[in-house]
This record gives structure tokens, C-alpha cells and sequence, in this order.
């Protein structure tokens, strides 16, 4: 096996593996007599079957695993001799002519064939002793958790029949029985028997509670709305539709009581613990918030540490990524880019250099992470997937042996841990002062943070999906 390289530009490289017929038929010989003790053939002995008539049934099959197993000889040979990291997996161009081929086939002719390869930049760490972050921290307010107590008292509420003569009115309960029609005939999902509807609510589709407010219990109206384009079911999506409503009930809310037995009724002893387990878990959503602004901040000062040649196919692959949630999202609010004051050209080079971020952080942050000897433990990952599996109740089991029967489905679980346990090490190398904010600061500017890397267009809130995705994935070339 000859190999020899024939492109070396930039982070693209080319070797020729030229495979002589002698050392093919070496192999194809070997592959056969390794077949002869275990071909099972009508009319000869086991382990007595001639070689040459092996070749002649199964001589192709033989070289086919010949062949396949010198290209992944040849692989190795490139990727350890040259020390390189790759991007991807080698691409492998044969040659063009069929005769080539069949002579190779049939051992009676050497065999040249391309490996086409794009590479790891060589990353040198850069000095951090000289990055300042400022971490915000806000402390809980009390109104916070007011709100808080009076979110859950009205989920908690109670409702009273407000008597048969009542007008029903905004922030009331019906209980209403229906039958939709689109174009006069019911469709499926249309009906319904003793609904509550707590009008004000926005629970039904726009418009429909309005049309109900005044209505008296044992009164039917018919409501006439369209629903929304981006509907959930598609075939009602845009759509016109009646419905014949009748209210059977009209209740009034009960006024709210902030007390211990509102605490007991969320399981709490009392409302001072009541208090105190919301002002906890507001107090770890201010944590998760700080955290972001201090990963985002961490992330632009490493992003302006480091410049260097990024993989092609990498950026490509992150900006198609990047570039298909754009346009969902443009279909699914009807909107073009000249709505939104930008044109697509110009969109584009907004999320390509998302996209190029993304990469460029992803290399730097599983740079550091291999010369830190960043460890991900089993147990780590196994929490993951329980927490992961949650999100889908009822089909937790095939959640987990979907990721357990899929390496790379695993792989994603695997990176965020192994990003956050790297910005750890980084946090620890770095100045880190915390300022004490407002609620209202800690959260201000999210958007624009998540989007920073696009120029300040309408367009680009549109990355807000894209890029909330990417600061927390800047790790996938780290997978």
C-alpha cells in the first residue's frame, strides 16, 4: 500500500492509496483459505473445497471485504501517521474508469483510489488571566412572591352558581356544551359536553370567548370564528367555523384567601413554608438566569480570544441548521424579509456568522475540555436521560432505549454536560465580581443577548430560537 499525499490547503487534504495487484491478490488469497475451513459446499468435504473454485462463487464477495478493509487500513494509516484530527469522515473517490475496477476486482491490476479529508484546526489555548466578568445577582422581591401566591390562589379559586337570570361577564366560569360545523358539517374535535370556560382566559381560539360574555345560563348562541393559521391541526388551520354554544351554567369566582389552607392544598404545611419553598424556586430561576449571562459573557470573551480557520463542511452543516429554523419560523408568521427591514441575502450573513460562532466555540470549548481531561461519568449521563425521558410522559421507555440503541442521539445528551463542566473549569480561571441587579435587569436585553451575533435588525430576532439554542450548543463539535 502506497500512500502519498497530493492536497494540503488549509484544513482540506487529498492522499493517493494505490493498492498493487500483487498485494491484492495476497489478500484475496487469504480471505479465501480463511473461507475454506468453514465453506459448506455440496460434493466436497468440509475444509476440502478448492480455492479456486471458492474464488470462482464467492471471489467478488471476498474482494469486496478486501477492499473495504484496505480502505479503512488506509484510513488509520493517513489519520496516525500524519497526527490529524478529523472533521468528518474521509471521503473516498474511486476511480472512474470500470475496467479499472474489474481489473482490481479480479486481482490483476492495481487499484488507485482518493481520500478526501477536512481537518481540526490546531487550537494554541489562549491566556484568560486577563478576562474580568461580572456576574449579576438579583435577590428575590417580596412582590415577586405576592404575585406568586396570587397566581396560585386563583388556580385554586373557587366559583359559585351565579343563579339563572345572571349575565355572564369577563373573569366569570361557564360551562358550556357545543357542536362546530366548517361549511355546515361537524368535524372531528368539534364537540364537546360540559366545558368549563372562564371567560377572559384565552383558552378557546380568538374570539370565541368574547361572544359568550352576557350570556345567561340555559342560552345558546351561535359563535362564528376562524381559526388561526398557524392552528395546531392543520385542517382546521385558516379555516371559518360555527359553533352552536349552550351555557348551562354560569359561576362566579369566590374571592381569593391567601392562608394556610391554600398552602395545605398545594401540599405545604403552611403559608409561611408555602412562602419560603416560592421565594426557593424563584430564587433558583434568578440562579439559571444569572448563569446564562455569565456563560454568554464567558463565551464573547472567548470568542474574541481566539481566530482561526474553521472547517468548511462544519459551518455549512451549523448554518443549515440555523438557516431552517429561520424560515419555519418566517412561514409560520407569514412574513418575508422585507417585512422585517432586512433581505434574505443580508439574513443569511447574519446567521452564517452564528453559524461560524457556534463552530468556533464548539472547537475551543472541546480543546480545553481534552487538555483539562474534562470526565463525564456514567451516572451523570443516566441522570440526563431520566430527566430527558420526563419530557415525554407515557413513553418513557421508549425514550431511553431510543437513546440507549443510538450513539449519536446519546452523544447530544453527553455534550451539554461535558460544555458545562468545562465553562466550570474556565470560571475558575478567570475574574469573576458579582453585581447585585434587579429582577428587571437580570432579564433585560435576553433577546438581544441570545441574538448578539446578528447586527441589530428586526431580522434578527428571528435567531432568538436559533441562537438560544446555540449559546447551549456551542458544543457540538465537542460531541
Amino acid at each position: 500500500m502506497n500512500v502519498t499525499e497530493t492536497l494540503s490547503q488549509g484544513l482540506k487534504r487529498e492522499f493517493q492509496v494505490v493498492l498493487n495487484a500483487a498485494d491484492l491478490k495476497s489478500r484475496l488469497d487469504d480471505g479465501l483459505q480463511g473461507l475454506q475451513g468453514k465453506a459448506r459446499i455440496n460434493g466436497f468435504r468440509p475444509g476440502k473445497v478448492p480455492v479456486a473454485h471458492l474464488r470462482r462463487l464467492y471471489g467478488r464477495s471476498v474482494m469486496s471485504d478486501v477492499l473495504q478493509n484496505a480502505v479503512n487500513e488506509a484510513n488509520q494509516k493517513i489519520v496516525t501517521d500524519n497526527g490529524l484530527k478529523l472533521a468528518f469522515e474521509p471521503q473516498i473517490r474511486f476511480p472512474e474508469n470500470k475496467d479499472e475496477i474489474e481489473a482490481a476486482m479480479e486481482a490483476k491490476g492495481d487499484l488507485a483510489f482518493t481520500v478526501a479529508l477536512e481537518v481540526l484546526p490546531k487550537i494554541e489555548l489562549a491566556d484568560l488571566s486577563d478576562v474580568s466578568l461580572t456576574k449579576p445577582v438579583a435577590e428575590v422581591p417580596d412582590a415577586d412572591v405576592d404575585a406568586a401566591l396570587e397566581r396560585m390562589a386563583g388556580q385554586n379559586r373557587t366559583y359559585s352558581n351565579k343563579g339563572e337570570k345572571a349575565k355572564a361577564a369577563s373573569g366569570d366560569r361557564l360551562m358550556i356544551s357545543f357542536v362546530g360545523t366548517l361549511e355546515g358539517k361537524p368535524f372531528d374535535g368539534g364537540t364537546g359536553e360540559g366545558i368549563p370556560l372562564d371567560l377572559g382566559a384565552g383558552q378557546f381560539i380568538p374570539g370565541f370567548e368574547e361572544q359568550l360574555e352576557g350570556a345567561k345560563a340555559g342560552e345558546t348562541r351561535t359563535v362564528k370564528v376562524t381559526f388561526p393559521e398557524n392552528y395546531t391541526a392543520t385542517h382546521l388551520a385558516g379555516k371559518p367555523a360555527e359553533f352552536e354554544v349552550t351555557v348551562t351554567e354560569v359561576q362566579a369566582p369566590e374571592p381569593v384567601k391567601i392562608d394556610d389552607e391554600l398552602a395545605k392544598a398545594f401540599g405545604m404545611e403552611s403559608l409561611d413554608a408555602l412562602k419560603t419553598a416560592i421565594r426557593e424556586q424563584i430564587g433558583r430561576d434568578f440562579g439559571e438566569q444569572s448563569r446564562r449571562k455569565l456563560k454568554k459573557s464567558l463565551l464573547d470573551a472567548l470568542d474574541a480570544k481566539y481566530t482561526f480557520e474553521l472547517p468548511p463542511t462544519l459551518v455549512e452543516q451549523e448554518f443549515a441548521s440555523v438557516w431552517s429554523h429561520v424560515e419555519v419560523d418566517m412561514k409560520e408568521a407569514k412574513k418575508s424579509f422585507e417585512d422585517e427591514g432586512t433581505t434574505e441575502e443580508a439574513a443569511k450573513a447574519d446567521y452564517r456568522k452564528i453559524a461560524e460562532r457556534r463552530v468556533r466555540l464548539g472547537l475551543v470549548l472541546a480543546e480545553i475540555g481534552e487538555k483539562a481531561k474534562v470526565q463525564i461519568s456514567d451516572d451523570e449521563v443516566t441522570k440526563a436521560l431520566v430527566e430527558r425521558a420526563r419530557q415525554f410522559p407515557g413513553q418513557e421507555k421508549q425514550v431511553w432505549e431510543f437513546y440507549q440503541k443510538n450513539p449519536q442521539a446519546l452523544a447530544e445528551i453527553r455534550a451539554p454536560i461535558f460544555e458545562e463542566k468545562v465553562v466550570d473549569h474556565l470560571l475558575e480561571q478567570v475574574k469573576v465580581e458579582d453585581q447585585s441587579v434587579t429582577r428587571e435587569a437580570l432579564y433585560a436585553d435576553e433577546e438581544a443577548d441570545e441574538t448578539a451575533e446578528a447586527k441589530p435588525k428586526k431580522a434578527a430576532k428571528k435567531a432568538k430560537k436559533a441562537d438560544a439554542k446555540g449559546e447551549d450548543k456551542a458544543d457540538d463539535a465537542s460531541a
